[in-house]
């Protein structure tokens, strides 16, 4: 009876070093491919929307707005809140500029200013930023976490601003409460609202985001 020789076999050393270049190979390629995907969403992507944390600076304003202007409440690049030839900050509530002011004069010293995001707006500029949201969020429901209606938008009555730089932001939520200015939504660090009762206590607890707050239900 013959027996057929035993297979040959690979050596331990040869088999180690090709396990490691097949694992390298999968590993370069699901790197690459998410890298592949992240270039194509890029890094305002609806993916971030969506994102558990909330984002760290105001939404970019958008570049498809070509029927408003500052009379609607466009803001451009480089407004603080001393501006007086803009609507969006010279309609904003008089006490609520004021105490705007105040503490970015205060802030000044630690060598922050207080630029504007968005200020006042008009009714048509909500509404643009609500459909823009709706399209952007892909439902009314998810945009109204963030844009609120013309009629129940703070920013419409003049009641709201929201600050353009995240250091300003920052420097707002720690000392903000002196001059009775406090952040309303925890999703919209940059978004902050007149409450005098606040001065010398503390702000009231934060909405997690405008749906919550009673004044959006109306």
């Amino acid at each position: 009876m013959t027996r057929n020789p035993p297979p040959a076999r690979l050596p331990t050393r040869r088999i180690r070093p090709l396990l490691l270049v097949l694992v390298a190979g999968a590993l370069t390629g699901v790197v690459a491919g998410v890298a592949a995907i992240a270039m194509a969403l890029g890094p305002q992507s609806p993916m971030s929307w969506f994102s558990s944390k909330p984002p760290v600076k105001p939404p970019a304003k958008s570049s498809v707005r070509s029927s408003l202007s500052s009379a609607d409440g466009v803001v451009p690049d480089g407004v603080t809140v001393f501006d007086d030839t803009l609507d969006a900050v010279t309609k904003l509530d008089p006490k609520l500029l004021d105490a705007l002011r105040r503490a970015a004069t205060a802030a000044a010293a630690d060598g922050i200013e207080f630029y504007v995001n968005s200020g006042w707006r008009s009714p048509e500029y909500q509404s643009r930023l609500l459909r823009e949201a709706v399209a952007a969020h892909g439902s009314e429901d998810e945009a109204a976490r963030w844009v609120a209606t013309p009629a129940t938008s703070p920013h419409v009555s003049g009641d709201a601003v929201d600050i353009g730089h995240p250091d300003a932001a920052k420097w707002l939520s720690e000392h903000g409460v002196d001059h009775g200015l406090c952040q309303i939504y925890r999703n919209e660090p940059w978004h902050f609202e007149l409450r005098t009762r606040a001065i010398g206590r503390r702000c009231p607890p934060m909405y997690a985001n405008p749906t919550e707050d009673p004044r959006m239900q109306q």
